[in-house]
């Protein structure tokens, strides 16, 4: 009795990657072998076992052995990779991002968004196998698809003094040798307003809300001493008006964090300090909460 012909296995090597079409005929599957139903195809020519986790990074790496050899990940895609901080709408975006140098056609293609673009050597770099925009770049390439708190908040973070992934002169060399246009202006007005001290991207975006609003003196994350001897760290501080403004991303879950917090702000408010706290609620209503807080400091 004839029976069905066994699907030919994966290399291992194939199995839990995403591989291209010439890396399947290589490793000796025919294309036959290639359109079986155990394979998704998430580019033309691009391969990847149903069974494979669905890595941005591997499905970059697979897209660049069907592109030119200048071409590199670029915009939103480039920094989902490097973890920037991003709005919800590019954290969860599908659409692969590739660049090629000017005046090269765009590449084009099902699942990617092609761009031709001046560039040089500095602009990219190799990261893990594979090529992609600088961080400076980067930075000026998300000008055209997010505002600018989100602007100020990805350079916040590149230049962080924690853990900096480029260094402020180079990021405004950068933005001075990258091509004007579209998000020129949203560029250039957020390197003034970079922060390496900020350490989280609703404080970044706080920041420069309070800080276009045009309320001055505002210092991210400094240490106040109070006059028991603690000593405290607020978000943003004002310290010419004794104030501290906070964003509270998760208002006190642990009891714990809960009975601390009461004792550190009862402190700076015995000191003669105002702790203003802010949450995502105030973010969505810029005017009300900057109309608020020109209240304490009028009253200060």
């Amino acid at each position: 009795m004839w029976g069905v012909k066994p699907r030919t296995p994966l290399p291992p090597h194939l199995a839990a990657h995403p591989f291209s079409s010439a890396q399947g005929l290589r490793a000796g599957l025919g294309r036959t072998r290639m359109r079986g139903s155990d394979l998704d195809h998430p580019f033309r020519g691009v391969n990847l076992a149903k069974a494979a986790a669905h890595d941005l990074e591997s499905l970059c790496l697979a897209l660049q052995t069907r592109l030119p050899p200048d071409a590199f990940v670029c915009g939103a895609t480039a920094a989902r990779l490097m973890k920037l901080p991003l709005p919800l709408e590019l954290e969860r975006g599908t659409t692969i991002h590739v660049a090629v140098p000017a005046p090269r056609t765009a590449p084009t293609g099902r699942g990617l968004t092609g761009h031709s673009v001046r560039v040089d050597s500095r602009d990219v770099q190799q990261r893990g196998g594979l090529r992609i925009s600088a961080p400076a770049r980067v930075f000026c390439e998300l000008s055209t698809a997010i505002d600018l708190p989100d602007l100020v908040a990805v350079g916040d973070y590149l230049i962080s003094h924690q853990m900096p992934m480029v260094d402020l002169a180079t990021l405004v060399d950068t933005v001075e040798r990258y091509p004007r246009g579209k998000g020129g202006a949203t560029l250039r007005a957020a390197v003034p307003l970079l922060d390496g001290c900020s350490e989280s991207r609703r404080e970044s975006i706080l920041r420069v809300i309070i800080v276009t609003g045009g309320i001055t003196g505002v210092v991210a994350n400094e240490w106040i001493n109070t006059s028991g001897g603690e000593r405290y760290r607020g978000d943003l501080v004002i310290r010419e008006k004794k104030v501290v403004i906070e964003y509270q991303s998760r208002f006190h879950e642990d009891p714990i964090d809960f009975r601390k917090d009461m004792t550190r702000i009862s402190r700076l408010e015995a000191d003669g300090w105002v702790v203003i706290q802010v949450n995502a609620n105030d973010l969505a209503d810029p005017a009300e909460l900057l109309a608020r807080i020109r209240l304490v400091l009028a009253a200060r």
